[in-house]
């Protein structure tokens, strides 16, 4: 039993990692490890019987009927990940860009074939979907950012947008965050210093869309599985762009700051820097083959 939950709690800290990294989605990691459609369900769980439940005081029925052990365990390891590895990363991205983006370019590559295996039928719909999802990430890759804004009503919306996001496989909450301009607002600065004026607003508007989405994918799950895997398979597909380890940021000033808006990609030369990357390259492969077979191994 502990070593179940030792497990589910790693599985969450490659999630929380994987949510730090725009481009990378922890829904992603969610679905390989085979735990996405027992999250979806327990979060679903949380609603007007389970909050009957706690004013009866029957917290034993509670916690069975929330899967609640399975839910403090992953959001523990998400927790811890997101705020150990913050400033980690911040590091890495400044000095070792092309590795790390090398490693989870890996990651999600390898991610396309396993989570692509498990649609039972390729049928007509089952294609269209996958083309539609693979359309809207390669589209929102040339999107531009919005400008940084700390209002209250604003960061709620960031936290309903970028939470459904990130357990939505191949769609990274970190990127919509850049995209809605408050990615280093959130994702750095407040969880690195703590800020509890943006955390807060965050965190409610990350509650009611994760209790609200679970909901939609939990039913589309149940009634059209294959059609939903392929249109996540498509967004894994499409967001390879924004994760392509060879490009140079494009800068654009916002008042005092200078924020990405952009990437000008290009081909790498052939020197020592391209084959250290494609070793992490395969690197990132093996992990995400690692964490698909201990997802099959371990029951959770």
């Amino acid at each position: 039993m502990i070593k179940e939950y030792i497990t589910i709690m790693l599985k969450g800290m490659a999630m929380g990692i994987a949510n730090v990294i725009p481009g990378v989605s922890g829904g992603t990691i969610a679905l390989i490890t085979g735990i996405f459609e027992r999250l979806i369900n327990a979060i679903k769980s949380f609603d007007l019987k389970a909050i009957k439940l706690i004013f009866k005081g029957k917290f034993e029925e509670f916690a069975i009927y929330t899967d609640l052990k399975f839910v403090i365990a992953l959001f523990f390891g998400v927790g811890v990940a997101i705020v150990a590895i913050a400033k980690i990363f911040e590091f890495l991205f400044e000095f070792y860009p092309v590795y790390i983006w090398s490693f989870f370019f890996g990651l999600i590559l390898a991610s396309i074939y396993f989570v692509g295996k498990t649609i039972e039928k390729w049928s007509i719909s089952t294609i269209i979907s996958f083309t539609v999802g693979a359309t809207l990430a390669i589209t929102m890759t040339f999107m531009t950012p919005a400008t940084e804004n700390d209002s209250f009503l604003y960061l709620v919306i960031c936290g309903v947008v970028a939470i459904c996001s990130m357990i939505l496989p191949g769609l990274s909450g970190s990127y919509v965050l850049i995209l809605m301009g408050n990615y280093e607002l959130v994702a750095i600065d407040a969880i690195s210093n703590m800020r509890i004026d943006i955390l807060i607003p965050v965190g409610i508007g990350a509650v009611i869309g994760l209790i609200a989405f679970s909901h939609l994918l939990s039913w589309l799950f149940k009634k059209f599985k294959d059609q939903t895997i392929g249109i996540l398979t498509g967004f894994i597909l499409g967001s390879l762009g924004i994760i392509w380890p060879w490009k140079d940021e494009i800068l654009e000033t916002f008042g005092d700051k200078a924020k990405v808006v952009g990437y000008d990609y290009f081909i790498p030369e052939l020197n020592i820097e391209l084959v250290v990357s494609i070793i992490i390259i395969v690197v990132g492969i093996a992990s995400i083959w690692w964490m698909e077979s201990r997802g099959k191994s371990v029951e959770v």
